[in-house]
């Protein structure tokens, strides 16, 4: 049998964990088959070393500019990734979507597919930080918060240890279960989990909060960012009084749920000010301002500096002008 050739596009600051998670399954299913049932070569932008966020730095052993036959290419990125979204790299992508090359990214590795126009039509995922900035910058795109998405020609993973679970699931479509599960257990990954587990710990342990009531009104919560509820709407759709409401969040969290509520829209604007290009006015109103003056109060009051100066930091960290 012709060994798949894989290729792993590794992007400057990648998640060695997000690494690992899709390679080493098919050095294992090497090793277990004793045959090469796989093939892999590492890309690099600029064809030069790339370092990991751990600091292990990688040497490119295929050039962008041939690599020859492919059946499979994965983008790997981390921190900053949207700095290396450049009409290079996205244009190599596309070419090889064009010559019938089947595209997966893991992490944050989904964003360099979906600005290459290459997610159009398919379900996707990215890491659960990641997810309401895709959105917000893509919005016609079907981003789900899986585990990872295989759609037709596009494999996309939330990085980690899920990507472990795609790349034996590729793994025993191939090969068989047994391959797939002999895998697992060198990997000591007791469940080959679906793709629609959850990426995130429940809110319960999150929280390490146990009430289902006050589980419930955090929930709706987080489903209304930005067409916020009022107290009494919150206590309404959870079958709570204000009052009780109230006591419950100052028991158990030690705040109310006014500034628990808010703490969840602050934190989301700073994500989506880190992970796209959206106004600030934008951003205010996709968390619940309604004006962007008391935005900047809050922020302000939260992280000790406006969502201008955080963006500009942010940029100044990846050596973006």
């Amino acid at each position: 049998m012709t060994p798949t050739e894989f290729g792993f596009l590794l992007i400057p600051q990648f998640s060695m964990l997000s690494f690992a998670g899709v390679l080493e399954p098919l050095r294992m299913a090497n090793r277990l088959r004793e045959t090469p049932l796989y093939r892999w070569r590492f890309f690099m932008p600029d064809d030069q070393p790339v370092a990991a966020s751990n600091g292990l730095v990688f040497q490119p052993t295929g050039r962008l500019g041939d690599p020859g036959r492919l059946d499979t290419l994965i983008v790997v990125a981390g921190i900053d990734a949207g700095e290396y979204c450049t009409p290079d790299i996205l244009g190599w992508l596309r070419r090889l979507a064009s010559h019938g090359v089947n595209l997966g990214a893991t992490s944050i590795g989904p964003l360099f597919l979906a600005r290459a126009g290459l997610l159009d039509g398919h379900r996707s995922t990215i890491h659960w930080e990641n997810v309401a900035g895709l959105r917000e910058e893509f919005p016609l795109l079907d981003i789900t918060d899986e585990l990872y998405e295989i759609d037709g020609q596009r494999l996309t993973c939330s990085g980690g240890t899920a990507g472990l679970d795609m790349m034996m699931h590729l793994i025993g479509q191939r090969h068989g279960y047994r391959l797939a599960a002999a895998v697992a257990e060198q990997c000591i990954h007791p469940e080959i989990r679906r793709s629609r587990a959850s990426q995130r710990l429940s809110l319960r342990s999150r929280l390490d909060v146990s009430n289902p009531r006050l589980l419930a009104v955090i929930e709706c919560m987080a489903l209304h960012l930005e067409d916020t509820l009022s107290s009494a709407q919150l206590a309404a759709q959870t079958g709570l009084s204000v009052r009780h409401m109230n006591r419950l969040f100052k028991e158990c969290l030690a705040v109310s749920p006014g500034g628990f509520y808010m703490g969840l829209r602050l934190d989301r604007a700073r994500a989506l000010l880190e992970q796209t290009g959206l106004p600030v006015r934008e951003i205010g109103l996709a968390c619940g301002f309604s004006t962007t003056s008391h935005f900047i109060r809050r922020f302000r009051e939260r992280f000790g500096q406006t969502p201008v100066d955080a963006r500009r930091r942010q940029r100044a960290r990846q050596g973006q002008p």
